[in-house]
């Protein structure tokens, strides 16, 4: 454990974006969570949860989801920062965020050697439910692809993730192409995605992750509990789903698969008896608890979880001679409650991966599953 706890301590320290160095004052500077007061946050936004963004360590922009038409022309944003950390604009001070405008807060370390840009916005942001997968490009570092729907303006929404920045750390020479999700331009129609379950080296077997399924869905990725928590911690670095305020029907898409076969498990021996299959579903789901907190899906329970309310899954994924269509009705466990769906109150994932158990780091080197032209149909609203 010592071993691994140096390997991923080095690791950590020369590749993530959260500027800590061995400095005798405090070098991070993060903006770890944003918030905003108001009086009555339902006139803002959907939920009061919503006034609180949890900030991933690998994001620089800050988003808070309002509903269309508010008045943002005078928000004060406060933030918990890394220790002794500053920001400019203060913390709390007013500004006007309206028409989407972004206002840019400067992160300084508590040692001053080290600073960060954030990019803070309020945006009334609308789900999609058609996804072509024609809008793709690199992260700003360059190391891997990354994928979104764009609004209804043309800009980049950032709804779909891949487990891409976790294997960036394990792999760090791999160019983008070597990565477990990439795009292709020979789809069903236009660019496609596509999803290969990679080795992760020496360094992934070291720590009983040995393979990372591709892998493409509705929601984000922590990399921090992926890196740092071990296969635990990599179940609960996928965050599942996204708002919905349509009741869906029926998903449909394309796909191609062919597996690598014989499975392996994240030591990377051999699973006797196995085969690998990819897996492509949608789920519907509360989006807050009986308490009323925010709730999100994560791979532990992105498929068990009582607050699922439906589900649309391909039963088998298994090799196809080419591009093979799927339409899959969802099946609803409970009914819709219509106040809830016009508030926001679920959220629609919709996920998509090469090795069914690659969660678990079980699934065949070299199995690839491509995905294009998927829709959610849903019923007609007023």
């Amino acid at each position: 454990m010592k071993v691994q706890n140096l390997l991923l301590g080095a690791i950590i320290c020369g590749s993530l974006t959260s500027c800590f160095k061995d400095e005798p004052l405090n070098a991070e500077c993060d903006i770890e969570q944003a918030y905003v007061h108001a009086d009555d946050p339902t006139e803002i936004f959907f939920a009061a949860s919503d006034t609180l963004v949890n900030v991933l360590s690998d994001a620089d922009d800050i988003v808070f989801e309002i509903k269309e038409g508010v008045d943002v022309s005078a928000m004060a944003p406060v933030f918990n920062l890394t220790e002794g950390a500053t920001v400019e604009p203060a913390s709390g001070s007013v500004h006007d965020f309206s028409g989407g405008r972004a206002v840019v807060y400067t992160v300084t370390s508590q040692d001053g050697q080290w600073q960060r840009a954030y990019n803070v916005s309020f945006k009334a942001v609308y789900p999609v439910s058609e996804y072509d997968f024609e809008n793709y490009r690199l992260t700003d570092n360059g190391r891997h692809y990354e994928w979104s729907d764009l609004s209804s303006t043309g800009e980049w929404m950032g709804n779909w993730a891949t487990g891409n920045p976790g294997f960036a750390i394990s792999m760090g020479s791999a160019k983008p192409d070597e990565f477990p999700s990439t795009p292709v331009a020979d789809g069903h129609s236009g660019s496609a995605v596509k999803l290969e379950t990679k080795s992760t080296g020496m360094f992934g077997k070291l720590l009983h992750m040995g393979l990372a399924a591709g892998n493409l869905f509705i929601g984000s990725f922590d990399v921090t509990p992926a890196i740092s928590g071990g296969v635990e911690g990599a179940m609960r670095a996928t965050l599942f789903g996204r708002p919905f305020d349509r009741e869906p029907l029926l998903f449909t898409g394309w796909y191609k698969y062919k597996s690598a076969g014989t499975c392996v498990d994240g030591d990377v021996n051999e699973i006797p008896g196995s085969h690998d299959r990819g897996d492509i579903y949608a789920v519907l789901y509360r989006n807050h608890d009986d308490r009323g907190d925010a709730f999100v899906l994560h791979g532990d329970d992105v498929l068990t979880s009582p607050q699922i309310v439906a589900l649309a899954r391909v039963p088998e994924v298994a090799d196809t001679e080419g591009w093979t269509e799927f339409s899959i009705s969802f099946d609803y466990r409970e009914p819709i409650d219509p106040e809830l769906l016009a508030e926001r109150g679920y959220n629609l994932a919709v996920v998509f991966t090469s090795s069914i158990e690659g969660a678990s780091f079980k699934g065949a080197i070299g199995s690839t599953l491509y995905i294009d032209e998927v829709k959610v149909i849903c019923a007609e609203t007023n």
